[in-house]
């Protein structure tokens, strides 16, 4: 697995580094966002663990600017702002996870393992579809209506999930534990933040909505009753 580090602490950066490598990732590394730019757009990597504070362009711009070529490519921010606010920008941003420093680096092996399973699980060329809404797995594809749908890997992720389980109600507690194989705070609202991001993209244009809400129960993706 071949990662991006973009830090500018030179002592936070070696020891995300160094117990990376201990762990046999391919760790490549920069200490600004003009940089890291740079680098993550002449290479692939597989993911990109990118900071807020930055010299030179900082992180949120980064990752944006990062989004406008790459909308594959996972994306971890690290963050020193650690209200619900602070990190849905992140997520707003492009990100699909975020730690708040300080951290366990434990943890932080934890959120790669789980993004990393999010990024090669379907390749046996699984397919799955609910009205006009069609997901290639092994391609990370998806189409609307035969119009593709520009996805982050968290986005995928989630849209995953629920295709695998149309029909039926899941709640933030599945999703958390099935997509972000994690917990939030009781009073995040990240998992809304998320549906409200695949609602934009998958139910804005068209007049059938797929994505529903159960007050108090969950989320359902399933066909609108025409009654």
């Amino acid at each position: 697995m071949k990662i991006l580090l973009i830090e500018d602490e030179p002592k936070v950066a070696s020891f995300i580094k160094k117990g990376l490598e201990e762990q046999t990732y391919e760790v490549d590394q920069a200490y600004d966002g003009t940089f890291g730019v740079k680098l993550a757009l002449q290479n692939e990597y597989d993911l990109i663990i990118l900071d807020i504070i930055l010299p030179n362009m900082n992180g949120l711009d980064v990752c944006r600017e990062i989004r406008r070529h790459n909308s594959t490519v996972s994306i971890l921010m690290l963050t020193a702002l650690g209200t619900t606010d602070d990190k849905i920008i992140g997520l707003d941003a492009g990100a699909d996870d975020y730690l708040t420093k300080p951290f366990e680096f434990k943890e932080l092996l934890a959120r790669i393992r789980a993004l990393s399973r999010r990024t090669t699980e379907g390749g046996s060329g699984e397919k799955l579809s609910i009205a006009d809404l069609e997901m290639d797995v092994a391609k990370k594809s998806v189409t609307r209506g035969g119009k593709p749908v520009s996805l982050t890997a968290r986005e995928f992720a989630l849209l995953y999930y629920l295709l695998r389980n149309q029909g039926r109600v899941v709640s933030r507690v599945d999703i958390t534990e099935q997509v972000w194989e994690t917990s939030f705070d009781t009073g995040s609202n990240v998992i809304d933040v998320y549906i409200n991001f695949l609602r934009k993209k998958i139910d804005k244009a068209h007049t059938s909505k797929l994505i529903h809400t159960l007050v108090g129960m969950g989320y359902v993706l399933k066909e609108q009753d025409n009654a």
